[in-house]
């Protein structure tokens, strides 16, 4: 195929349709989620994950925000994913207020401001551990297509765990190691409860991890795999694709009692796209056997001897009684026996 022109400046991407987050608000105050909450500007998106992952629609409206989108607090911990080619993966330590982004680090220069980290220099080595509004936060934005809804868009994962920053990073540079970044690769995106213990104090938190899907680390990294593994790495989908086991048109016809039944076959027989001129043939044989054997038990010379039907009972010929005009003698006045 040959593909039109590209502007060479700018990037391309496909449109964000919405967002997967481990959280949702209540007012003015963040509520953790333990299943996936979906939300997206449009109606359509977030019905079709409610009908797959369950949950209630409900319009929503983004704290510091007037504009009002669609949201659907799910029942599933996970869900299914593609990774897309190119790097799906932007990573920052954030730090963000009302007025904006005011810090956005690579871990070791704050961009904004062109110093070395703010936080570690501050801090130490464990500025992470350090409370929510002090310091900045690790932020993950993982872009996926999800292959069950409609639209060819992407959908962003966005997480501020430090543990998901790690583990995503590490997944998904395998990956393209693996690929270099070209064709979709399966995954499963889980919410995993997990806790730490530190200074004496128990946390309990949720990571979201990313998984392979239905697919091995061979498969994964043995470079980039077709577009149908990808979307059906089980090949499930595939089997019960596979046509139907043909029916055997001529026993059904063998078995056909009335001309009627040959008909049906035929009809069955074409609209399963089966017919052929040898069917037809045999099928048309079949419809005049038939038709002489009616013929034949219909003719006053035919033969009178009677044979069962095909549940084995003999017809019967049913006499009226005749209707009594009088009385029985023994029912009459002045008889008697």
């Amino acid at each position: 195929m040959t593909m039109g022109s590209r502007l060479l400046n700018i990037q391309r991407r496909a449109a964000e349709h919405g967002r997967l987050r481990t959280g949702y608000t209540q007012g003015n105050r963040p509520v953790r989620s333990a299943t996936w909450v979906v939300t997206s500007h449009s109606e359509e998106h977030v019905r079709a994950a409610a009908e797959l992952w369950g949950g209630e629609v409900e319009q929503w409206t983004p704290l510091n925000s007037n504009i009002a989108q669609w949201r659907v607090i799910t029942k599933a911990s996970s869900i299914e994913a593609l990774i897309t080619p190119g790097d799906p993966l932007n990573q920052y330590n954030e730090m963000w207020s009302a007025g904006g982004c005011q810090r956005r680090c690579d871990g070791e220069t704050e961009l904004l401001s062109r110093q070395s980290c703010l936080c570690a220099r501050q801090f130490g080595e464990d500025w992470h551990t350090q409370p929510k509004g002090r310091v900045c936060s690790a932020t993950s934005r993982f872009n996926v297509m999800l292959p069950d809804l409609s639209g060819m868009g992407m959908w962003r994962a966005e997480t501020h765990s430090f543990y998901a920053a790690s583990e995503w990073g590490g997944m998904v540079d395998m990956v393209l190691a693996g690929t270099d970044g070209k064709g979709f690769v399966p995954v499963t995106l889980r919410i995993e409860p997990r806790q730490v213990v530190r200074d004496g104090k128990t946390k309990k938190f949720p990571v979201v991890v990313v998984e392979l899907r239905g697919v091995t680390p061979r498969q994964a990294l043995a470079g980039p795999m077709s577009t149908a593994m990808a979307l059906d790495p089980s090949g499930t989908r595939a089997v019960a694709a596979l046509e139907a086991p043909r029916p055997d048109y001529l026993a059904l016809a063998a078995g056909a009692l009335h001309v009627d039944d040959v008909g049906d076959v035929y009809r069955d027989a074409n609209a399963a796209g089966h017919l052929n001129d040898e069917l037809v043939a045999a099928l048309s044989k079949r419809a005049e056997e038939l038709k002489a054997e009616a013929a034949k038990k219909a003719s006053p010379g035919g033969s009178t001897e009677q044979v069962p039907d095909e549940d084995g009972a003999y017809p019967a010929e049913v006499v009226d009684e005749p209707s009594s005009t009088s009385w029985p003698a023994v029912a009459q006045a002045g008889s008697s026996n």
